[in-house]
């Protein structure tokens, strides 16, 4: 038995037509980046940086630090060229100033805890909020 078509067919190949595909995609990449903002990175970080005048005074301080050490035999708290040996004269030096730049703590590996943990305490009695405890390396 043969099973053969009795009429001429049309073998027919079905084909994808991309080109209005790719059009479309090119017309939304174009789209895409003409409504985009693009900036420079730079740009955009010099508007960040910008500051008044009142901090950028501020950032030209020096860090104040009170240093916890064992002088002689004699635990001394520095503050600068002052050398102080209670917790209330830390703090009533401490007092005049500014508290916005916050206040650091260092410590050698010499002094007690109590001690240092005074200048902490003194530190925040002058109503210093940010104080910073740098130990002895």
């Amino acid at each position: 038995m043969r099973f053969t078509p009795t009429g001429r067919r049309l073998h027919t190949e079905a084909r994808l037509n991309i080109t209005p595909m790719i059009d479309v995609v090119f017309l939304l990449l174009i789209f895409f980046l003409a409504t985009t903002t693009i900036l420079d990175p730079e740009a955009f970080l010099s508007q960040l940086l910008r500051t008044n005048d009142e901090s950028a005074a501020a950032s030209h301080l020096e860090d104040q630090i009170i240093r916890v050490d064992r002088i002689g035999g004699e635990m001394l708290y520095v503050v600068g060229e002052q050398q102080l040996r209670t917790q209330a004269e830390l703090t009533a030096v401490i007092r005049s100033l500014p508290k916005k730049p916050g206040v650091y703590i260092a410590t050698t590996d010499r002094v007690t805890v109590e001690f240092a943990t005074a200048a902490m305490q003194a530190a925040e009695d002058a109503g210093f909020e940010t104080v910073t405890y740098v130990p002895a390396e």
